[in-house]
């Protein structure tokens, strides 16, 4: 009877209901490492990562999408085929949107002889260097000035072509601007007749290949007088430098100051009235009106900023003198303006015209004593030639009408080389 009594029966059920209670517990605890975290040696610390990970995202803000304006401030290494994207761009040989824009038509990227108020592609390219995409698109799509904002209106780049364009003018700077062929004509004629002319002399003298002596001396005759005129002319044009017109620092325009502004000579030239040379204008009287004049009607503001950064930085521009005389000549800029009354165009052209400054005269001797003996001096009312008592009384007499520089010894060597 006892063993069979249901309090029998329930016993062995007990520990059948403890497992089922117990046993999700050991399922956890028997779980891999890749679900559990246990933080410490304390069961009530023991943390499911997947619990940990959950509440990392809740509290995650979310990430912000990336502006296409943020590719210009992102520093990357471009692959070849970019920069080559870069370089059609440059030239306007790819038409993003279904336009292109030509740089190389303002910015010329080989050397030429032609004025370009706007400044070539090497030199932009120096100036962006160590500046960011973001500031070249600045300039592109945000222009400071009417000029370019003119030029730059039909400019619609994205920012990442304004990236592939910045690598381009990147490596443009190693490239420079490309170099026009030598004209190697008259070098390579002068070559071929000296070598007719030696083969007659040869043929004869020794060798005495053609019978027919009349080509021989007909060929020396045509090749020596060739040679011989030019070696006269280029010995003749050692030391002068006609059209001589140097690239300056800045584009400046006597067309623009003399010309259409009517600025005197003599206000940038000040000492040309009492030294010898005219001098250079300190950047000190160009800032007189570029103080207020920072946009050009031609160049915009990239040449007047040249002058203002000179100005800024105290760093005078290094121009370019175009008309030099040897070292063993003596020329005075204040006795042939002051004295001698001579207009700045007699010696230097219609500068006036001139957007480009070039030397007009060869300044070779002979051409100052031609000017010496046929340039009547104003000799009446002129403190400097007071002292000439012979010549003021002949002209008060009337045996003379006119007083020239060679009478009062501009034609003497002492004059000039001392």
């Amino acid at each position: 009877m006892y063993r069979n009594s249901p309090a029998t029966k329930f016993k062995y059920l007990i520990p059948v209901f403890v497992l089922f209670i117990i046993a999700p517990g050991l399922s956890n605890i028997l779980r891999s490492d890749d679900s559990v975290t246990f933080l410490s040696e304390n069961t009530n610390e023991v943390q499911t990562r997947d619990s940990v990970n959950n509440k990392e995202n809740r509290t995650r803000e979310p990430a912000k999408q990336q502006s296409p304006d943020s590719l210009l401030d992102i520093q990357r290494n471009l692959k070849a085929e970019e920069l080559v994207r870069g370089e059609r761009l440059f030239y306007g040989l790819a038409y993003p949107k279904d336009q292109s824009v030509n740089c190389a038509v303002c910015h010329n990227t080989s050397v030429t002889d032609t004025l370009n108020w706007n400044p070539d592609a090497s030199e932009i390219s120096n100036k962006y260097l160590h500046k960011s995409a973001r500031d070249l698109s600045n300039v592109l799509l945000k222009p400071v000035g009417l000029k370019m904002a003119q030029v730059h209106k039909n400019i619609n780049l994205t920012p990442e072509d304004i990236v592939l364009v910045k690598a381009y003018m990147d490596k443009f700077v190693n490239i420079g601007l490309r170099p026009n062929k030598p004209v190697i004509t008259n070098l390579f004629l002068f070559i071929l007749a000296s070598i007719f002319f030696l083969f007659s002399i040869i043929d004869i003298t020794i060798s005495k290949i053609l019978k027919r002596r009349w080509v021989n001396y007909g060929v020396l005759l045509v090749t020596g007088l060739f040679i011989t005129y030019t070696l006269v002319i280029n010995a003749l044009a050692l030391g002068r430098s006609i059209d001589y017109s140097p690239v300056q620092p800045v584009k400046f325009s006597h067309a623009v100051h003399a010309g259409q502004n009517g600025t005197d000579c003599i206000y940038c030239h000040s000492s040309a009235t009492y030294s010898k040379s005219a001098g250079i204008p300190p950047v000190n009287v160009c800032m007189n009106c570029h103080l207020m004049v920072r946009n050009g009607t031609r160049s915009g503001v990239s040449e007047i900023s040249k002058i203002i950064s000179s100005y800024e930085n105290q760093k005078p521009i290094e121009w370019i003198k175009v008309h030099n005389l040897p070292d063993h000549v003596f020329f005075s800029h204040a006795q042939h303006v002051n004295a001698g009354k001579t207009d700045c165009v007699e010696c230097h052209g219609n500068v006036k015209e001139m957007n480009v400054i070039k030397q007009v005269s060869d300044l070779s001797m002979g051409w100052c004593i031609n000017c010496h003996r046929t340039r009547n001096i104003d000799f009446h009312d002129n403190l400097f030639y007071s002292q000439y008592k012979d010549l003021t009384e002949k002209m008060r007499k009337g045996e003379i009408k006119d007083v020239t520089e060679g009478m009062v010894g501009g034609t003497e060597c002492m004059k000039c080389h001392y």
